[in-house]
């Protein structure tokens, strides 16, 4: 599905953007001796508009309004780049085109076609910052940049080569299709732009654990630790930095209600109160259960002394069968000394292993 609607999106921008053009150029007649000043323009906002918009939308489909405060900064980006792509590919090709001159046409389109196919690649790619705090990786921003200008420009490229391989045979397009050739080119150049950020652009599958219930801010800590605990603690809980952050980036280890602790591609983490775990929580068993991480895959398996423990949608475990987690899963770990012990505290946890951003 979202294959579909990468390149739905590609399609519709660039027939969008070249009936714009026409407007202005046919219904208005504004630079008309110099068409593709006024045509590239509308294609390069038209498409990076539309693949920002669409980047957005399918990263959270269910969130409409969401969405749309999120796409203010992004439009405004995606609108001013394409714009200035646009003018500078636009006004290459019109010197280019200049008899004096005498370049090839297909020389031509792929030049023009690659700063739209570019600019919308960057507009993409930096606008991804706004759209998920995942970008706040510095690491994971310069990748997915850099991945997308380099698929809008291959896309722009293999779009052109593809127009001109369609074109040869026919030698001059005949005189009855001659008007819908420049939409046709167009139609390919937006058909693989979709298609190309469909691939780069897939969910990234970041998995992460968004802290809910016992985790709320219950003021300043003390260390007046009791000497007749029965199970060691920092009376706060918190994670084992540098192995694991939080998505926020923040520098703290406390663990509070609403942040998110991104997990590693692969490993293994011991869940517990001991200095040993990776997370610590107070008034849990020592080794309360470890989360076993693969790619792509994730497995919690409890301890086989405390499993009663713990909690899997609101289901209390009766074996210590290691669970395979999968996204929105609520995890609920108690402090229980006994099976029946249902006043003590619970700390609750959402796992998270999909779409672009697990706080939002």
């Amino acid at each position: 599905m979202r294959t579909y609607l990468y390149v739905l999106a590609g399609i519709t921008s660039a027939l969008i953007g070249w009936n714009i053009g026409q407007l202005f150029l046919t219904d208005m007649g504004i630079l008309k001796t110099v068409p593709e000043v006024v045509l590239f323009p509308c294609i390069a906002i038209s498409l990076a508009v539309g693949m920002v918009l669409n980047e957005i939308f399918v990263s959270s489909p269910t969130r409409p309004k969401l969405c749309f405060r999120k796409a203010k900064i992004p439009l405004l980006i995606a609108l001013g780049l394409g714009l200035v792509a646009g003018l500078v590919s636009g006004g290459i090709s019109q010197i280019l085109f200049h008899p004096a001159i005498r370049v090839p046409t297909p020389i031509v389109r792929s030049l023009g076609w690659l700063f739209i196919g570019s600019s919308v690649g960057v507009a993409e790619g930096l606008t991804w910052r706004w759209q998920t705090i995942e970008a706040g990786d510095k690491k994971r921003f310069q990748k997915r940049l850099k991945l997308s200008i380099f698929a809008a420009s291959s896309a722009s490229l293999a779009a052109a080569i593809l127009f001109e391989l369609i074109r040869i045979p026919l030698g001059e397009m005949p005189k009855e299709f001659r008007g819908a050739e420049d939409p046709i080119g167009f139609l390919i150049l937006g058909l693989l732009l979709g298609l190309a950020f469909s691939i780069s652009n897939s969910p990234s599958y970041m998995a992460a654990l968004r802290a809910g219930t016992g985790f709320e801010y219950k003021g300043d800590i003390y260390d007046n630790i009791d000497p007749y605990a029965t199970v060691e603690s920092k009376l706060y809980p918190q994670i084992e930095k540098p192995l694991l952050k939080f998505v926020s980036n923040s520098e703290t280890d406390w663990i509070e209600e609403g942040l998110s602790i991104q997990l590693p591609e692969s490993g293994k983490l011991r869940i517990g109160s001991s200095p040993k775990a990776n997370i610590r929580i107070p008034d849990l068993p020592l080794h309360a259960a470890d989360i076993d991480l693969y790619s792509r895959e994730t497995i919690l398996t409890p301890n086989s002394r405390f499993f009663y423990t713990i909690e899997v949608n609101g289901d209390r475990l009766s074996s210590k069968t290691p669970i395979y987690l999968k996204h929105n899963y609520v995890l609920t770990f108690s402090a229980k000394t006994d099976e029946f012990d249902n006043e003590a505290p619970i700390y609750r946890f959402v796992y998270y292993n999909r779409f672009l951003d697990p706080q939002a």
